[in-house]
């Protein structure tokens, strides 16, 4: 048995800013921007994300940012929105899961809204998210799994040095009800990965 930890002392942050974009805990006042921002890319996200057709009202979206809020506090998730620096203008939203705090294993997902697809955001975001996990969490993996069909998704890890280690074949059910093979890719400190790629 691992030594005792105490999770809501865990590291966090306000917010983490690279070159384009900012990656910062959920506001209640972001609220209408996810809003909008699922609404307008329910088409785009469906094949991907059960969460789709959620967020019907704006209170389920508030109610959804509040629960995420409560889950940061203790550091069940690191769920976070990614924001414009040019405009501020929410592109989408990443996270970062522990699923082993004792072993400093974590996931990342992420989602990008329809109009902001193609110019490298979510790559940076998840560069950035990437960076706090090995540097101020210790991370000893970091994983990311998705829909072997998703090829956009599937390209951020091997941009970023992420190992493809596999594909696990009938792993789950998509959104949609088939079968979906998933890809997984990890990343760990001997890996020699830089924050600068």
């Amino acid at each position: 048995m691992g030594e005792e930890l105490f999770l809501s002392l865990m590291p966090d942050f306000e917010e983490l800013a690279g070159q384009r974009v900012i990656v910062r805990p959920y506001r209640e006042e972001d609220a209408p921007a996810l809003f909008e921002a699922i609404q307008e890319s329910r088409a785009h996200l469906r094949p991907w994300m059960p969460w789709a057709d959620q967020h019907q009202r704006i209170e389920e979206t508030r109610d959804w940012i509040n629960r995420q809020r409560a889950a940061w506090l203790l550091r069940d998730i690191y769920n976070c929105a990614v924001i414009s620096l040019a405009d501020g203008q929410l592109l989408g939203g990443i996270s970062l899961k522990p699923h082993d705090w004792q072993a400093r294993v974590f996931e990342i997902g992420y989602w990008l809204r329809a109009t902001a697809t193609g110019r490298g955001y979510i790559t940076e975001a998840t560069q950035l998210l990437t960076s706090f996990a090995l540097r101020q969490l210790g991370a000893n993996r970091i994983f990311i799994r998705c829909d072997e069909r998703n090829e956009r998704s599937a390209a951020i890890p091997r941009r970023l040095g992420f190992v493809f280690e596999g594909c696990l074949r009938n792993e789950a059910l998509a959104p949609d009800g088939r079968l979906r093979n998933t890809l997984v890719f990890a990343l760990t400190p001997a890996d020699h990965w830089q924050a600068d790629q």
